[in-house]
């Protein structure tokens, strides 16, 4: 059975990932995708998207797409940051420490929860989108070919990690942080960079880096079969 999944996303940069390289993959497997920025706010009727400032706010767009489509082949899914997430998040006091693994677990237990359709799948990427990237530095050659020293230096880094998504969520060294640090033009370029970077290094090497990006791939792709 085919499937049509709709994506909630956090920025322009997780909206280019998904139509670069999820669609492509997941419509190999009969899961037909869209995607769009959550809404942040509405002026004038005009609606504003990208970034995730509140959660009341992002939980009445999420829920408002829920309601426009009912049909039984739909399915809803998120990709939000857990660096600097919303403090209404739910269930957030109660994971501000502990394992990130088992901290993003309960919060997204908490999101279906909070928003509890049965077609709703919540995912909350460790740390951030860049800690993608992270899982084949060398891949950043193709977009700073110049910044060699810089992408060495960042393998040098991620080296003292056993995944990419353990790599903190601090103001200045979460994943986003750290590579402007090594390449700044980074900062001005990710919506478009990131995304390309993330493709070339494919979501096999994606997935065996960041166990709980592939645990989530896994249960899009196995959505036919439900």
């Amino acid at each position: 059975m085919a499937v049509r999944l709709h994506f909630i996303v956090e920025g322009q940069t997780e909206e280019a990932f998904v139509n670069q390289t999820l669609k492509p993959h997941l419509g190999q497997l009969s899961v037909w995708v869209s995607v769009r920025c959550v809404m942040t706010s509405r002026t004038r009727g005009i609606k504003h998207r990208g970034g995730l400032g509140q959660y009341a706010t992002a939980k009445k767009d999420i829920t408002a797409w829920i309601r426009q489509d009912q049909n039984s082949d739909a399915r809803f899914t998120t990709m939000f940051d857990l660096y600097r997430l919303p403090t209404d998040f739910p269930c957030y006091e109660d994971t501000v420490q502990g394992d990130p693994y088992k901290r993003v677990n309960a919060l997204e237990d908490a999101l279906g929860e909070d928003i509890p359709d049965p077609r709703f799948i919540p995912y909350i990427q460790l740390h951030e989108f860049e800690a993608l990237l992270l899982s084949d530095l060398q891949k950043l050659d193709s977009q700073f070919y110049d910044r060699g020293d810089g992408i060495l230096r960042l393998v040098e880094m991620t080296s003292q990690f056993s995944s990419p998504e353990l790599i903190d969520d601090g103001t200045d060294t979460a994943p986003s942080k750290r590579i402007i640090n090594e390449i700044p033009e980074h900062g001005n370029m990710k919506v478009s960079a990131g995304p390309i970077v993330a493709e070339k290094i494919g979501l096999s090497r994606l997935r065996s880096k960041c166990t709980h990006f592939g645990d989530w791939l896994d249960k899009l792709e196995c959505l036919p079969a439900r």
